[in-house]
């Protein structure tokens, strides 16, 4: 059982900057690929970023140059740091594990956290 924290998330002006947390519990956090997804009122929820466990990444194409996304396994801690925040990154963010190499599909990813809001505004 994985339970994942996210924080770090609040409200920014276009260009700025915020960088989210997710804290795991759990023994075994080196052994699982991290994903970040997001999504905004009304639309699907969506693939933003991942780290897998041998910690190679993957990114979305509308935040690939701009987000950045870390691991920390001895800290249980993955990371996003997003830079050149635009109005279209406003969304709830979520973390989410996967005990396999990471993919893009919601569906396949095994634990979740409840979420952080980002606001970029105009």
């Amino acid at each position: 059982q994985v339970q994942l924290v996210e924080s770090g998330g609040g409200l920014v002006q276009a260009g700025g900057s915020l960088r989210l947390s997710c804290a795991a519990s759990g023994r075994a956090f080196s052994t699982y690929s991290m994903g970040w997804f997001r999504q905004a009122p009304g639309k699907e929820r969506e693939f933003v970023a991942a780290v897998s466990y041998l910690r190679s990444t993957a990114y979305a194409d509308s935040v690939k140059g701009r987000f950045t996304i870390s691991r920390d396994n001895a800290k249980n801690t993955v990371y996003l740091q997003m830079n050149s925040l635009k109005p279209e990154d406003t969304a709830a963010y979520y973390c989410a594990a996967v005990r396999r190499l990471p993919v893009v599909v919601p569906s396949e990813y095994e634990y979740w956290g409840q979420g952080t809001q980002v606001t970029v505004s105009s």
